[in-house]
């Protein structure tokens, strides 16, 4: 076991840690307790991984890089000098290399916890007083814990709005259930344009369902920047989606999907139902009541050290209703346990990135050109196009991506940087460094880019201020 490190105050540590959830936020902060000297016991009632390697992050990659080469061939093999007779989609073989790729991830993660000496059991956790836990195992067998600190990783589940016909329709299914049918539909109805809702229609309409999103607001992508959202319709449209904006869902019935806009009632029929009207906070069944634990929407109330109101118990990834993503998840981790181990830390999530994983690739960090205004900053924004970047081009003929940059005249740094195009989450860590810094332009301009890389794309944006 990795020895504490000095930086730590030895007096403030916890000798005994239970983690409550076994995914992104859970077992990062499993290992890192346990690295810096804690005795760390982990509870999870179902598969290690939590959502995001069993049903959400991991999965959907797998899926979508099927969808990703699918689309490559067809659209631009034969301009590449890649000519085909036809792309046949093996569906259940896709459905099989998800489930191979998810379980040697959750073994690793299994495997990573014992490396660490962390105790990892099966069970279902609730509180039974301060800082007692009672864990129920599958065998029905009940185990009494009475740690030094809690933290929470509970995670969250899917929001079912109440739409008449939603939860009773068989053909009505969750992210979760899509990432495991047996059969592709031939037509499919996306209740929800976000994130999640345009990664699946993304890869359900490349391997052959006919896709229909129908979104309650304006605009797809959420707040993702609005000329990133504009160039995503018109992309999905020649993918062959349709979209309903600012259309509201009046009932699931058999078969059909019943929704009314400006222009009256309508109704859709389709072979299958996806709602994926996001996510929500999941404490159910842990009785944070016992504790008088804060709760807002159902979410656990945080600080930014990931403190809950009781003394002694942290709360981290979705369950706290922050930002739900893996990443924030693995960052409030760290915090959670360098705060509760006497060493001073805080979350920051201005500069935490967010990613839209379609084709093309959506990456942004920091601040917008909305929010800027809101908080009165004297904003220069600047956009070079992707094809500034010689593999991009090469890769992409007829891409049409950019890299918006929002610049901070007063402060003479980078506040915001948003990106459409191929390559851009694996860019985009290297803006979010750039927002972190706070660096001045001047001193970005001496950082050398690899060449010929899509990430050049930002060294030319800089170059536009």
């Amino acid at each position: 076991m990795v020895k504490e490190r000095s930086e730590t105050n030895g007096q403030n540590r916890a000798k005994t840690v239970l983690v409550i959830g076994g995914g992104p936020g859970g077992y990062v902060a499993a290992i890192r307790a346990a690295q810096l000297g804690a005795a760390v016991t982990l509870v999870e009632k179902e598969k290690l991984g939590g959502t995001c390697l069993n049903r959400g992050c991991i999965p959907t990659k797998c899926l979508l890089r099927s969808a990703e080469l699918i689309r490559d061939i067809r659209e631009h093999g034969a301009e590449l000098g890649v000519r085909t007779k036809g792309v046949e989609v093996d569906f259940p073989q896709i459905i099989a290399h998800k489930n191979q790729i998810t379980k040697t991830l959750t073994q690793g993660v299994g495997a990573l916890l014992k490396m660490n000496g962390v105790t990892s059991i099966q069970g279902e956790a609730v509180f039974t007083a301060p800082k007692t836990v009672e864990v129920t195992k599958p065998d029905g067998v009940r185990e009494t814990m009475t740690p030094d600190a809690v933290i929470i990783a509970a995670g969250s589940g899917n929001a079912v709005p109440p739409i008449p016909g939603i939860k009773e329709n068989p053909c009505c299914i969750d992210s979760t259930r899509a990432l495991s049918l047996e059969t592709l539909p031939k037509t499919m109805v996306i209740i929800g344009g976000g994130v999640i809702g345009l990664e699946m229609a993304c890869y359900f309409a490349s391997i052959g369902t006919k896709v229909t999103v129908i979104e309650m607001l304006p605009k797809i992508a959420g707040s993702t920047d609005p000329e990133i959202c504009e160039l995503l319709m018109r992309t999905y449209k020649k993918q062959g989606m349709d979209f309903c904006l600012n259309a509201r869902v009046e009932a699931v019935t058999d078969r059909s999907v019943v929704y009314s806009d400006a222009s009256g009632r309508h109704e859709i029929a389709c072979g299958r139902v996806l709602l994926s009207a996001g996510r929500r906070a999941d404490v159910t069944g842990l009785n944070v009541e016992a504790l008088g634990i804060a709760l807002e929407r159902g979410a656990v109330v945080t600080d930014r050290q990931m403190r809950t109101n009781v003394p002694g118990v942290w709360a981290v990834g979705d369950c706290n209703g922050k930002l739900m993503l893996a990443h924030t998840a693995y960052r409030e981790a760290e915090v959670a346990v360098n705060d509760m181990l006497g060493k001073k830390d805080a979350i920051d999530y201005s500069i935490i990135p967010s990613v839209i994983y379609t084709t093309p690739e959506v990456a942004c960090v920091g601040e917008t050109e909305q929010s800027a205004r809101e908080k009165g900053l004297d904003v220069q924004v600047v956009k070079a196009p992707m094809a500034l970047s010689g593999r991009y081009l090469a890769e992409n003929p007829k891409g049409t991506g950019f890299c918006k940059l929002l610049y901070d005249r007063k402060n003479r740094c980078v506040v915001g940087v948003h990106m459409v195009g191929s390559y851009v989450s694996e860019i985009i860590y290297g803006a979010a460094m750039m927002v972190h810094s706070k660096l001045p332009v001047q001193h970005l301009d001496k950082i050398v880019f690899p060449h010929p890389t899509v990430g050049e794309v930002v060294r030319e944006a800089l170059f536009l201020l």
